[in-house]
Formats: C-alpha cells, sequence, structure tokens
C-alpha cells in the first residue's frame, strides 16, 4: 500500500509551490511510466498494481523505492480518474542553460495558460523534431500533471525553458516568426534560413505587444471556412508542418 507520508507527498505535487520546493513531479499511467522507467530520469518511487509489476521485472529496477498498491490507492492519490498500472514520482531534470543552433527552430510560447495545451505542444515539438520550447514565466508550469498526462512521455525529450521572452527574441540571429491572425500565409512562405524561432501567444489575446515588437515575420493559417480561431495546439501543429516541409525542400535544393 502506499504510506500515509507518500501519499500526502503526491497530493502536494499537483501544486506548483510544492512541486518547485521539493523538485519532484509526478507521472501516472502504465505507457507514460514506462516511459520515465526506461528514459534515465531518476525516478525516486514507484507506486504500482501487482499486475504492473509482474509484468515489468526488468523496468521496475530504475526506481529508487518500490511499493505495490491497489489502482484505487493511485485514484486516490493520483489525478487519473482509473489507473490500474502505475504511478511515478519523478525527480525534476537539471537541463542546460538554452542556446539555440542556427539550424533549428525554436517555439516560443507567450503566456499559455491551459495545461492540456501545453502538454499537446511539447508532444507536437517532439513529432517534429523540435528539442527546445522557451516560454514566459507566466506560461503554465510544464510538470503539471495535466501537462504530463497530455504530453504523453514527449516531456522526456523536449527541453523547455521559462525566461523573459523580450530578453531571449532581442539577442536572437534567426528570424523569428509570430502567429498571427492577419500575415504572410504559412502556405506561401519562403525561407530565408533553416531554422528560427515561432512564437505562439495567449490562448484569447494572441502575443502580446512587448513580445510582438520583436517578431520580423508575421504568419498566418490561411482559413476557407468561417471559424473564428483555431485552438493554439492545433496552430502550432499546421504551423510547424509547414515550416518543417519548407526546411526539407530547402536542404533538397542545396544539395
Amino acid at each position: 500500500m502506499i504510506s500515509i507520508k507518500w501519499a500526502k507527498l503526491i497530493k502536494s505535487l499537483q501544486l506548483k509551490k510544492h512541486r518547485k520546493a521539493e523538485q519532484l513531479f509526478f507521472v501516472e499511467g502504465e505507457k507514460a511510466v514506462l516511459e520515465v522507467l526506461e528514459s534515465g530520469w531518476t525516478v525516486r518511487a514507484l507506486f504500482a498494481t501487482e499486475r504492473f509489476i509482474a509484468a515489468q521485472p526488468q523496468a521496475i529496477k530504475a526506481a529508487q523505492l518500490l511499493q505495490a498498491c491497489s489502482s484505487d490507492e493511485l485514484v486516490k492519490c493520483g489525478t487519473f480518474s482509473s489507473n490500474d498500472a502505475a504511478l511515478a514520482v519523478v525527480a525534476m531534470p537539471q537541463w542546460p542553460a538554452f542556446s539555440p543552433t542556427a539550424t533549428s527552430w525554436t517555439l516560443v510560447l507567450d503566456n499559455i495558460n491551459d495545461p492540456g495545451n501545453l502538454g499537446s505542444i511539447i508532444r507536437i515539438a517532439d513529432w517534429y523534431g523540435i528539442r527546445h520550447i522557451v516560454c514566459s514565466p507566466d506560461t503554465a508550469d510544464c510538470f503539471n500533471p495535466k501537462v504530463i498526462a497530455a504530453a504523453k512521455g514527449s516531456f522526456l525529450r523536449v527541453q523547455l525553458h521559462y525566461l523573459p521572452l523580450t530578453e531571449v527574441l532581442s539577442h536572437a540571429q534567426q528570424p523569428i516568426y509570430g502567429a498571427y491572425l492577419g500575415g504572410e500565409s504559412i502556405h506561401q512562405l519562403s525561407l530565408n534560413s533553416l531554422g528560427g524561432y515561432i512564437v505562439l501567444g495567449n490562448e484569447a489575446n494572441g502575443i502580446s505587444q512587448d513580445v510582438g515588437r520583436w517578431v520580423n515575420r508575421q504568419i498566418t493559417i490561411p482559413a476557407f471556412g468561417n471559424a473564428e480561431s483555431l485552438n493554439v495546439g492545433i496552430a502550432a501543429a499546421v504551423i510547424c508542418d509547414n515550416l518543417m516541409r519548407l526546411t526539407a525542400q530547402s536542404k533538397e535544393s542545396n544539395l
């Protein structure tokens, strides 16, 4: 069973202030827990059902502490409505300082509030091989349980850096693309570099004025219907897909 001490700690990790103080977060569900066990990240404790333990005798060795428990206990301590596998308490990674390269794309998130949106964007970045996301300090915490759940393991491969965006962008040596309702069509862009920054704004208000002043190429996803706007996660996917396609074409033309 999950001890009272650990149960209290896991519950406390649902709040950012406790995650920050303890430098810990938790991961729920069979697939995500397996990924973190195999990632090399420090797993301080693993709470798992007998079924999970029996099925994963090698993977569970990565945990510093293992406690068998029931699925009801996992649900009570975590945030999932059902969990018949496992929950892992994980140490936050110590990522190196953000340092862009001339041929890489970096996502820049200006006050993205919704944890589900952030998790989706992390997953999208992973799909398209984007390894760094720079977030404004008021963007949702990447170790929020809802972010971790939505990211589906991609949080292990994408580094998030919480930095003042104006400071980062003011020193940028690459083009800075900003997603707006008006601008150059993403379908008709011509690239003048093989990398850059992709700025995505707040769900309700878009890119802030302070950040927008550093954007040197405003881009838009052309609409063919009457919807008012796109979810920021969907917009991120469409923009990344088009920019990666154009990047691949540019590389081929230079061969």
